[in-house]
């Protein structure tokens, strides 16, 4: 994050990034929730990784760089709130669960403001006012969810976790890694603790979760999936997504995902 854009209003917008592109590193003095309606989006601060397919968002506080990386095609919805409005009153970045009902305001909200030259009523409106209450009275109820890969100081940690970014089925234990980067266990095992704030096997297992998402959005199959992030089985693999997402990984594929309200153009 050499270049960091300052961008004071966080806009409310619609906008679409095909696979592969990336927003560069910018703040904004406002807050933002930031939805990917297909897809999945990861969003880089300086504290880690934040990771949203389809039934996440991603809460950017006020001030706080962050850069986007889009995997699958995706849909982009941008909701933008004046830093002295914070209905989660979270000055951390965070994952948001996003129910039917906050997927639809969602999209409601930001499609209007995108085509706001069309017949939607304007922005200070009483049902644009109504719309955004609710809007955020969903936001405060939102269970925040853990899809996040923090970014370790330590360097003997910053060599573990980039072996592992590099082949997350490295199935070798901690006291195997710990040999290949000269650090024992018990030092590394405190360590992830410490400077992570959770321990070794969830810190691995979110980073297989992140790589098994961006795989599927690119319509890898399930089995490969699994094989690739370090599962035993295409069955475990489904148990422990099915745990931490709430529904199997098919839903996440491109075939069966279906197009956003959002329109192209």
């Amino acid at each position: 994050m050499k270049e960091i854009r300052h961008e004071p209003v966080a806009l409310t917008r619609t906008q679409w990034l095909a696979s592969g592109a990336a927003i560069d590193a910018h703040r904004h003095d406002d807050h933002q929730i930031v939805y990917a309606g297909r897809g999945v989006l990861a969003v880089t601060t300086t504290t880690g990784l934040w990771i949203a397919p389809a039934t996440r968002a991603i809460w950017v506080p006020a001030g706080t760089v962050h850069a986007h990386q889009a995997h699958g095609e995706l849909a982009l919805h941008l909701v933008g709130l004046p830093a002295s409005e914070n209905p989660l009153n979270l000055a951390e970045p965070a994952v948001l669960t996003v129910g039917p009902l906050l997927r639809e305001l969602i999209l409601a909200h930001t499609h209007a403001h995108t085509h706001a030259h069309t017949h939607a009523p304007p922005d200070d409106s009483p049902e644009r006012a109504r719309l955004r209450a609710v809007l955020l009275d969903q936001l405060r109820v939102s269970p925040q969810q853990p899809v996040h890969l923090p970014t370790p100081s330590s360097p003997q940690l910053k060599a573990v976790c980039e072996i592992l970014r590099a082949n997350p089925a490295d199935s070798r234990t901690l006291p195997a890694l710990g040999r290949a980067v000269g650090a024992s266990d018990r030092t590394l095992s405190r360590l992830f603790k410490a400077d992570l704030g959770m321990t070794f096997p969830q810190w691995r297992t979110q980073l297989r979760l992140y790589r098994a998402l961006v795989l599927l959005a690119e319509d890898t199959p399930v089995t490969t999936v699994a094989h690739r992030c370090g599962w035993s089985s295409a069955s475990a693999f489904i148990d422990v997504f099915r745990r931490s997402f709430g529904h199997t990984p098919g839903a996440h594929q491109p075939r069966s995902q279906s197009v956003s309200a959002c329109p192209k153009g």
